[in-house]
């Protein structure tokens, strides 16, 4: 049977979460725009499609289709102990047959000529090769964790103790050293099941033809040089970032914090937010809000419901919609009201950090955060979380020092209100938070360039599609 096309088709398979889909989503949307290509997002799942990603999917350009894979079960785990790690990774384990009947679709009525799939995703290697289309590997973070993913199965042979352990820091190709007890949080156990996981998949993406990094060269110039260097078993790498959301958010603004930032002085509002997934519990978010209102700045907060037991307990669940009045300290609201403004949960994030007058942003340092930050030239407060974002604050505050960073108390563990209130006050009126302003601004401007039409990154996209575009002549001839 004659196929319908000659243009050269994509495969993209992310992992669960936004936090995954949203660069992926970009990244088909750059390569539309500068390439005559296809996409189908084959999105695993272990449950019905949130509305955000139909809503994500269905934004994207008239040659992008999407299919959502038939659920998979998570009934024979632990709830309380199984890792978000794990659950990803199984997310995408558990779909390998059903991506199989996919990819065997689109083999028959496209000219399929690769697969990107993202760090969890490197089983659906062995899929596309069945097929004879190439596999690639999408990095969503940073060129430092991409080291350290690559560096993890030589790590994980010489040293027998947790990394926490180790006396010394560890040191990450390319990149600086990082005391172990800040590595990413699932090698934090590797008796964990997410320990295996990410060590599987850290062996398992050498096996790609090439991998996909969502960064830029000014921003990370020593990680990036030791990845484009010469290494046996090493594919090429193709720093394509920054991938972000940048355009309006077709959700209403039913907060109103865009039509009250316009009512602010320039550069005057602190914006705290914990991502897509980060959620504080209870103490801490007394200690935060007692900490803002010490500083005396204005601020523009989206609070969630405390919780106690895990820092990404909304990562795949969504938010609870509890009113902060319900969990904030007693009369907060009124005492801040005119200077700060609480939202639930949400708030149009690429419209606030773009506003003229959010002049800082107090983030968990998830990396489509960082590089929304860093494409508004936004200096940061790093309050990392969970996940990466540990080696993204040390990153952000020690290496290329745009960030500060808040000291949490030895016995506690919480960042305390003095605290909360020095780290504000230095960031939005003190001489280092100049400092970091003007970095911010130079680093700006550069991720500006190398989207342009002769940028770095614009030209990495243009080998990678080229290399696409030959797949497709080899496969006709």
């Amino acid at each position: 049977m004659e196929r319908p096309s000659t243009t050269p088709h994509i495969a993209i398979v992310p992992s669960p979460g936004m936090g995954h889909l949203i660069p992926l989503a970009e990244f088909a949307k750059r390569l539309l725009h500068r390439h005559t290509f296809s996409v189908t997002f084959v999105v695993p799942n272990d449950g019905s499609p949130s509305q955000a990603q139909r809503s994500l999917l269905d934004s994207l350009p008239p040659s992008v289709t999407y299919v959502f894979l038939p659920p998979v079960s998570f009934d024979d785990l632990p709830a309380e102990t199984t890792r978000i790690e794990t659950i990803i990774a199984l997310t995408l384990a558990r779909s390998l047959p059903s991506l199989r009947d996919e990819l065997w679709r689109l083999a028959e009525s496209t000219r399929l000529v690769a697969l990107v799939a993202d760090l969890f995703g490197t089983d659906a290697f062995d899929v596309a090769e069945e097929f004879n289309v190439s596999p690639y590997l999408f990095f969503p973070t940073s060129a430092m964790c991409l080291s350290l993913f690559l560096h993890l199965p030589t790590l994980d042979e010489a040293v027998s103790c947790e990394y926490r352990d180790l006396p010394e820091p560890v040191k990450i190709p390319g990149s600086i050293s990082v005391p172990g007890s800040d590595l990413i949080e699932p090698v934090q156990d590797r008796r964990n099941e997410a320990y295996k996981w990410v060590l599987h998949h850290a062996r398992r993406c050498r096996l790609a033809e090439g991998m996909l990094l969502n960064s830029f060269e000014e921003l990370e110039p020593g990680a990036i040089e030791y990845l484009q260097g010469e290494e046996t078993g090493k594919p090429p790498v193709y720093p394509v970032g920054p991938l972000v959301k940048i355009e309006q958010s077709g959700k209403p603004d039913g907060s109103g914090c865009l039509k009250w930032l316009d009512n602010q002085p320039n550069s005057s509002v602190l914006y705290v937010s914990f991502g897509s997934g980060g959620t504080l519990s209870y103490d801490q978010i007394q200690e935060l809000a007692l900490g803002l209102e010490m500083s005396e700045h204005r601020f523009l907060w989206v609070v969630r419901t405390p919780n106690d037991k895990a820092a990404d307990a909304s990562y795949l669940t969504g938010h609870s919609r509890n009113e902060p009045s319900e969990f904030l300290p007693k009369d907060f609201l009124e005492r801040t009201k005119g200077r700060g403004l609480v939202v639930p949960s949400w708030a149009p994030q690429a419209q606030v950090l773009a506003h003229s007058s959010t002049g800082g942003f107090l983030t968990h340092c998830g990396w489509n955060s960082t590089l929304e930050s860093v494409v508004n030239g936004m200096p940061l407060i790093a309050w990392p979380l969970f996940a990466e974002q540990r080696v993204n604050a040390l990153m952000l505050t020690q290496d290329i020092k745009v960030a500060l960073r808040p000291r949490a108390d030895a016995e506690s563990g919480l960042v305390g209100r003095d605290e909360v209130a020095r780290v504000v006050k230095g960031l939005m009126e003190g001489e280092e938070g100049k400092g970091i302003q003007s970095r911010m601004k130079d680093l700006k401007d550069a991720a500006a360039k190398v989207l342009g039409d002769d940028g770095s990154s614009t030209r990495a996209l243009s080998e990678l599609a080229l290399k696409w575009e030959a797949k497709l002549v080899n496969q006709l001839h």
